[in-house]
C-alpha cells in the first residue's frame, strides 16, 4: 500500500474508528522515539551535550525552573 492509499483509507475511517487510530499511532510514534533515543545514548551520540550541561551547572550557569 502506498502513502497517498493510506492517507485516503484514514480519511475514510469514521470518528470512532479514527480516534483508536490517533491513540495507536502516538503511542508508536513513541515507542520508535524511545528506541532511537536509546540507540543514540548507547552509541555515545548524547556524551558531548552531556558534558556541556555538567559544565554549565558546575559553573553556575544553570537557573532553576
Amino acid at each position: 500500500m502506498s502513502l497517498t492509499e493510506l492517507e485516503k483509507e484514514v480519511e475514510n475511517l469514521d470518528s470512532s474508528d479514527f480516534e483508536a487510530f490517533t491513540k495507536w499511532i502516538d503511542a508508536y510514534a513513541a515507542k520508535r522515539w524511545d528506541a532511537q533515543f536509546e540507540r543514540d545514548v548507547a552509541a555515545g551520540k548524547l556524551d558531548k551535550l552531556g558534558r556541556k550541561a555538567d559544565l554549565a551547572f558546575e559553573s553556575g550557569q544553570c537557573t532553576e525552573l
